[in-house]
């Protein structure tokens, strides 16, 4: 499974971006897709993810209210809506793909969970 990110780069604070993640090879139903960040000289963070069928979708307490996650399954792909960007939002961004549809409420936040990661997006939120 491959994943590729797309859509980051530069935006002022209060602005959006939305991140891409387009996925080849297996069945992209079978996986719940998620998000996650790594700011800098700190470690990796749960983002958000999404299940299979888009049934359930969980949030780490910095994106909630701000982000939005949700996938287009005939496009295989996954995508990461954020508004009201802060310069605590700068990081770069991996798509990440679980062997499973669905991890539950509390799996879907741990990075161990997902199987499969993209090479990363870096956005920055400066003025």
């Amino acid at each position: 499974v491959q994943l590729v990110e797309s859509g980051g780069g530069w935006v002022q604070p209060g602005g959006s971006l939305r991140l891409s993640c387009t996925t080849s090879g297996g069945s992209f139903t079978n996986y719940e897709m998620g998000w996650f960040r790594q700011p800098p000289r700190r470690r990796q963070e749960f983002v958000a993810s999404v299940s299979g069928s888009a049934d359930f979708t969980y949030y780490g307490d910095s994106a909630k209210g701000r982000f939005t996650i949700f996938r287009d399954n005939a496009k295989n792909t996954v995508y990461l809506q954020m508004n009201s960007l802060k310069p605590e939002d700068t990081a770069v961004y991996f798509c990440a793909a679980a062997a499973a549809p669905s991890l539950g409420p509390i799996n879907s936040y741990l990075r161990s969970s997902y199987a499969y990661f993209g090479q990363g997006a870096q956005v920055t939120v400066s003025s």
